[in-house]
């Protein structure tokens, strides 16, 4: 008789372009990511037939430099949170992007942590991640990309 394991996980990237108020490129990142626990059990009552929980809807931005755990069900320190550009992400084989812009005077200081969310406030955290300073002027635009990949 065979054995089966299959281990399916989430993993993400994300695309971070700062913007100065001519529309200039300041600054570009490329930067890994950790599907919550609260995350990976959206994902699973999306796949059920009942209980299907809200969608993912907007993404946040904070100031916040503890590295992500499973349990982070919030942002450490949020500067903003704006809603995504297409709600629930655009979905291509087992990847859903999710795009959002931060602008001019929304989420400004000193950004090092970034997550999704199926909430304007509150609500089911679905990724996180943290990274090293992205400087967010008044006049800054920042533009977030964001992959979540199922293999």
């Amino acid at each position: 008789m065979a054995t089966f394991t299959d281990k399916p996980k989430a993993t993400g990237k994300v695309v971070f372009k700062l913007f100065d108020k001519d529309g200039n490129l300041k600054d570009e990142r490329h930067i890994e990511n950790l599907v919550v626990t609260t995350g990976l059990n959206h994902i699973a009552g999306r796949m059920a037939t009942t209980g299907i929980p809200n969608q993912m809807s907007h993404m946040a931005l904070g100031e916040g430099v503890v590295s992500p755990a499973l349990g982070n069900t919030a942002l450490g320190s949020q500067l903003g949170r704006v809603s995504l550009t297409t709600a629930g992400g655009t979905p291509s084989g087992a990847t859903v992007t999710y795009a959002a812009t931060f602008p001019a005077g929304t989420a400004t200081g000193a950004v090092t942590e970034a997550g999704i969310f199926n909430n304007s406030t509150g609500g089911t955290m679905l990724c996180r991640t943290t990274f090293s300073v992205i400087n967010k002027g008044s006049a800054d635009a920042l533009a977030v990309t964001w992959e979540v990949t199922i293999s």
